[in-house]
């Protein structure tokens, strides 16, 4: 469960502090459902910038931002719903748009879920400790950003081959940037240099996104049921909720998985990774260049358990698609093909996750024999925005993109997707990825074999008891807020 328990005296400097920055917090209930933000806020958003750094845009931590760049509101799920015609397949897939938080990503979500309740609780000291925040490219922005608007100082750590756009825009918003060495799945060494702050510096504290409860409460209460909201949306008669998929990187999206499950008992579940690091289909290692996941370990807060299957995208598939996707030929192929001109137009809300996700999908409507009647969801966690340097280094590599380019790219990389490098999992499959967990967090962080047995036999006392958690946070939320007085000066 995630430790809720007071420290009263640091507490008090962290609401002193809010009070002076003009920082009030929202509740998880706030932003699963924005309806319930006082209409005060709402009429003073309309004057502020989606990636702003102001206090206010806490309160744009949602899926249901307005579609703006400065002024939005709020209104239903952000989503797109793929077709057949782009997909090859006839599942629907729904996929949720990311770039409309702010920084451009869902991270910003998971990061609140796990600095928030030790602010509000007086555990982080607002005044003196330094939020460190380990991560293999998004998350550390959304960390930055959130520490930035509720007065936080910030530490970000991410490996040294992620896009340079990341690391332009850290080194104006968090305190410090650390560049460990690697890439994506360099997860090992960003560990490490975690391990070396906590040991040699008294003024940090670690978020460590692949094991903070918080990161998992946010999605499993506010991701899964802005997806069910948008399936209940778009869906038309006889349409069923046939599963959802979304590849690991801290596995905290998968938790929205859980909350779907639940909502729609029939549904199935899958997990995606880069085929180079094949760690969950068969304990494989290497390098990748899908961004925005993180490999060769099994996340703390991935709910294996309830995970009924593995899925592997060759990275090679997700770099030629951004390049399609972002090309005006590729775009005048798809509408050749008869994608509709207005779901053309936003293709550029896939960044590579996004892309490695929408492949999963189709891999997953292939295996199941989905029909028409069949709804996926996944998320696209950034936008095409954060990779502008890797379209450039494709168009370095390949030369001009041409229409044969653009037809190879669709059928070879899309619409030929098969259901290899994947796997159906059975209890034992499961129990196998779960026992992984040892040697990164037994062996390696100091967690205890009991706390992991606990993950996988004690369901009540561990993920259920998780789940329960954001009306007591939104409680302690809600006395912090009073007692700043901010609410009553608006």
């Amino acid at each position: 469960m995630i430790d809720l328990t007071k420290n009263e005296a640091v507490l008090e400097k962290n609401i002193q502090k809010a009070r002076e920055n003009k920082v009030i917090v929202p509740t998880f209930a706030q932003m699963k459902n924005p309806d319930l933000i006082p209409e005060k806020i709402k009429e003073k958003l309309k004057d502020v910038g989606l990636w702003d750094v102001n206090p206010l845009n806490l309160f744009r931590v949602s899926w249901k931002n307005e579609q703006k760049e400065s002024g939005g509101l709020y209104g239903n799920s952000n989503y797109i719903v793929l077709p057949s015609e782009l997909t090859g397949v006839k599942a629907k897939i729904i996929c949720m748009i990311g770039k409309w938080f702010p920084t451009g990503c869902h991270k910003v979500g998971a990061s609140f879920g796990c600095l928030v309740p030790r602010l509000v609780t007086g555990q982080f000291d607002a005044t003196s400790d330094k939020a460190v925040w380990p991560s293999t490219g998004n998350f550390c922005r959304g960390g930055a950003f959130n520490s930035k608007l509720l007065s936080c100082d910030s530490i970000a750590i991410l490996p040294q081959e992620m896009s340079r756009e990341r690391f332009e825009w850290l080194s104006n918003i968090a305190g410090e940037v650390i560049a460990t060495p690697g890439c994506e799945s360099n997860v090992k060494e960003i560990f490490d240099k975690t391990w070396e702050l906590r040991t040699t510096r008294d003024d940090v504290m670690i978020f460590n996104q692949f094991e903070e409860m918080g990161n998992y409460l946010w999605h499993y209460t506010v991701t899964g049921s802005a997806i069910a909201d948008a399936f209940e949306e778009m869906k038309e008669d006889g349409d069923r909720f046939a599963g959802a998929v979304f590849t690991s990187g801290s596995a905290g999206t998968m938790a929205s998985g859980d909350y779907l499950k639940e909502k729609y008992p029939t549904a199935k579940l899958g997990v995606g990774e880069a085929l180079q690091c094949p760690t969950l289909l068969n304990n494989g290692f290497g390098g990748h260049r899908i961004e925005g996941i993180g490999d060769k370990h099994v996340p703390w807060i991935h709910n294996v358990k309830n995970t009924d299957m593995v899925i592997d995208i060759d990275d090679e598939d997700s770099q030629r698609i951004l390049r399609f996707f972002n090309e005006p030929k590729g775009r005048e192929y798809l509408k050749s093909q008869g994608v509709a001109p207005e779901l053309v137009d936003k293709l550029g809300y896939f960044g590579i996750s996004g892309i490695a996700n929408m492949l999963c999908a189709i891999k997953m409507a292939k295996y199941y024999e989905m029909t028409e009647h069949d709804v996926i969801a996944t998320v696209m966690t950034d936008s095409a925005s954060m990779y502008g340097s890797r379209i450039q280094e494709l168009v370095d590599e390949t030369g001009e993109y041409t229409d044969v380019m653009a037809a190879v790219d669709f059928n070879k990389h899309i619409l030929c997707q098969k259901t290899d490098n994947m796997q159906e999992l059975t209890y034992q499959d499961r129990k196998r990825i779960h026992n992984l967990k040892y040697y990164t967090w037994v062996e390696q962080q100091g967690r205890t074999v009991e706390e992991l047995d606990a993950l996988w036999y004690d369901v009540e006392h561990t993920w259920d008891a998780v789940k329960k958690q954001a009306a007591d946070i939104d409680e302690l939320i809600n006395d912090f807020n009073e007692r700043t007085g901010l609410l009553k000066e608006l």
